[in-house]
């Protein structure tokens, strides 16, 4: 089992940045493809970025590229989440997950495990 906690969400205007991190505890965060997720009040969980076991591999939603950024430290057990030039419609509760799979996919169904999440609001 895996357990993920997620922290550094928050209160940001529009154009800040900000950092989320997730700590894995449990397996080593190295067996498990890991990914962001954030889901709005009313919507459906959105993907929003994933990367490999290894870190060789990243995949970004189309929304979030070139403004965002998903890193890992194996030896930390962490991934986290560089946000920057941040919108209003950023704001949602952001889940870290970790799967199985090879490579970062896009859909919730793919991860095994989640963390609680954490809130980001992006105000204008």
């Amino acid at each position: 089992q895996v357990q993920l906690v997620e922290s550094g969400g928050g209160l940001v205007q529009a154009g800040g940045s900000l950092r989320l991190s997730c700590a894995a505890s449990g397996r080593t965060s190295s067996s498990y493809t890991m990914a962001w997720f954030r889901q709005a009040p009313g919507k459906e969980r959105e993907f929003v970025a994933g990367i490999s076991r290894s870190g060789g591999n990243t995949n970004f939603a189309d929304s979030v590229k070139g403004r965002f950024a998903i890193s890992r430290d194996n030896a930390e057990n962490t991934v986290d989440l560089q946000m920057n030039s941040l919108k209003p419609e950023d704001t949602a509760v952001y889940y870290c997950a970790a799967g199985t799979v090879w490579l970062p996919a896009r859909w919730p169904t793919s991860y095994d495990y989640w963390g609680q999440g954490t809130q980001v609001t992006i105000s204008s």
